[in-house]
């Protein structure tokens, strides 16, 4: 009977839909799995660029801005190839999980900050600045999440053979987190289309309040895990 009712919740447990950014580190994986590179350094590599982006993005100017968001995107890229490259060479481990998530934290904290504070001193409205630091402060806040949950649960490479990591029982949540969380994967994007149009300042807004109803998602899911 728990064989079968554990069937029929993997059956209807929400699958996310492929993330557009995976179909561009899929062929750079298939490079970079030829070569001695490690997923952490990898890791390494798209903090350079993701904190190369946000630098980029103080002078303002369109054709600063722009590449700021193309070096955005080559880290998400990069980002996406440390996991498929530990997952075919093998290099699963705990310090990389938390690594790759550090990253994933800072490089957003730093990016919206400094789109912010480039678009205060374009503009001389200081709300610019005060909205990318309401963003960085809810990207600290789920990543605070992200280290508790983390620390409660066992990391996949930890996890005896053919289990994995439990899941919610609200399908209903598990398919939205799953939805944003597609969406999140595929935020590079979202900033390039708006570089190209120079109103990369205006995704400001939205991002602040993005942020806060994530975190607060993320927290209401795991709240039911820890019966908080």
């Amino acid at each position: 009977m728990d064989s079968d009712s554990t069937k029929q919740n993997k059956l209807k447990a929400p699958v996310a839909p492929l993330p557009l950014v995976r179909h561009f580190s899929y062929p750079v994986t298939r490079l970079l799995v030829r070569t001695p590179i490690t997923p952490n350094q990898i890791t390494a590599l798209s903090l350079g660029f993701g904190l190369g982006a946000g630098i980029v993005c103080l002078k303002a100017d369109y054709l600063s801005i722009l590449i700021g968001a193309i070096l955005f995107l080559i880290c998400y890229v990069l980002d996406n190839c440390d996991g498929e490259i530990a997952r075919l060479k093998n290099m699963q481990s705990r310090f990389g999980m938390r690594f790759d998530t550090f990253v994933d934290w800072l490089v957003h904290a730093v990016f919206f900050v400094c789109v912010g504070w480039g678009a205060t001193q374009a503009t001389g409205q200081e709300w610019w600045f005060w909205l990318g630091v309401a963003t960085s402060v809810g990207g600290c806040i789920n990543y605070g999440i992200e280290l508790y949950k983390n620390k409660t649960q066992l990391h996949s490479t930890e996890l005896p053979e053919g289990e994995s990591a439990p899941q919610g029982d609200d399908t209903n949540m598990d398919r939205f987190v799953l939805n944003a969380r597609t969406v999140r994967s595929d935020f590079c994007f979202i900033v390039l289309v708006l570089s190209l149009g120079g109103v990369l300042m205006y995704l400001l807004a939205p991002a602040a309040i993005g942020s806060q109803a994530y975190w607060g998602l993320q927290f209401a899911k795991a709240a039911r895990r820890w019966h908080v």
